[in-house]
């Protein structure tokens, strides 16, 4: 009999730690977390982000995968557990960004009510780590992203909401605010990136500490086409101007995740790409304060972001996902290399 209790406790210990394995979120240590991922735009394009950013089956490192969250989204509840589910199989740590609903204006704005269900939502899942990074909605210097209106007073309203409710639901939420279009020009259906940022900490100063980390849509303008090495506000390194002017905002030390980032194709800027890359991975997304990089965008095509897609219309793999894939080996092998002559 108490041969048969021990062999009964072993199982029971046993099927309790293969369930907390799978159940319970992953710790995961940041040397076995890659900066390097990709946006897609819906969540079942997972399986093919993992074909892009794992270099190989050994391959143990997370990668990131930012992906919208949409209203509509809400009463998708087991395609969505199932995108956190495959993001744990295959180590992706998720960054998921409020979206509202389209209309003729383009995106609406949330109430609080669209708010506070989305974060309930998201906070029922199982996610495959202990943080869940999270993104209050997008680009809101631009109308289009704001029920028709530039209006940073209401938008600063809305992200210390979307926060304090976010960290009382859930501590392990990591709340980021809307990234903005770097390089909008004031006018009718824009305004400058650091004017409208200006204006939400004008009217609370404190409202930047309600971030956890910063978000940032650092892309190589002008048109998406500049070199790498070209350094301004609307350049790749966009996000060193963003922490400048953080610094004199927040006594926090913000890490960047840059959940937009990328060349538009064209022949005439095909054949730069790969060193394009490489040179943004060794010099700009090397930043000690970069947490992630995910570019825009793994399906976009066709339409209107076609040129920034990196598989075509028959899922086949394009210039942007050759130069990318590519200079990520290079970044790989080189670090397996240090790794093998440090041990």
């Amino acid at each position: 009999m108490i041969s048969y209790n021990i062999t009964m406790m072993k199982k029971l210990l046993l099927s309790l730690l293969f369930f907390g394995l799978w159940v319970f979120p992953a710790q995961v240590s940041a040397a076995n977390v890659s900066k390097m991922g990709i946006h897609i735009l819906h969540p079942e394009e997972i399986v093919d982000a993992k074909q892009l950013v794992r270099m190989h089956e050994v391959d143990k490192n997370w990668h990131y995968v930012t992906v919208p969250y949409t209203l509509e989204d809400i009463d998708k509840t087991s395609q969505w557990q199932k995108f956190f589910d495959e993001a744990k199989e295959n180590r992706i740590i998720p960054i998921v960004r409020l979206a509202s609903t389209m209309d003729g204006q383009g995106w609406t704005i949330p109430n609080r009510k669209n708010t506070v269900d989305q974060i309930n939502a998201l906070s029922q899942f199982q996610w495959p780590t202990q943080q869940k990074h999270i993104i209050i909605y997008n680009e809101v210097n631009h109308a289009k992203e704001w029920g028709g209106v530039i209006d940073p007073i209401d938008y600063a309203r809305v992200f210390r909401f979307a926060s304090s409710w976010a960290h009382a639901v859930d501590s392990a939420f990591v709340v980021m605010p809307a990234a903005m279009d770097l390089a909008a020009p004031n006018g009718p259906e824009t305004m400058e990136a650091f004017n409208y940022l200006t204006r939400m900490h004008e009217f609370d100063p404190e409202i930047f500490a309600y971030a956890d980390a910063w978000n940032s849509h650092s892309y190589p303008n002008p048109g998406f086409a500049a070199s790498p090495q070209r350094k301004a506000k609307n350049g790749m390194n966009g996000f060193e101007y963003e922490l400048q002017f953080l610094a004199g905002k927040t006594k926090q030390d913000l890490q960047v995740y840059i959940t937009e980032t990328g060349w538009e194709e064209s022949s005439a800027l095909r054949r730069w790409l790969p060193a394009y890359y490489v040179y943004a991975l060794e010099h700009i997304w090397s930043h000690d304060r970069v947490a992630a990089v995910t570019p825009f965008i793994l399906k976009g095509s066709p339409g209107p972001f076609a040129g920034f897609s990196f598989l075509d219309t028959a899922d086949n793999p394009t210039a942007q996902y050759n130069a990318f894939r590519s200079a990520m080996e290079k970044q790989y092998f080189n670090q397996q290399l240090q790794l093998s002559a440090a041990e």
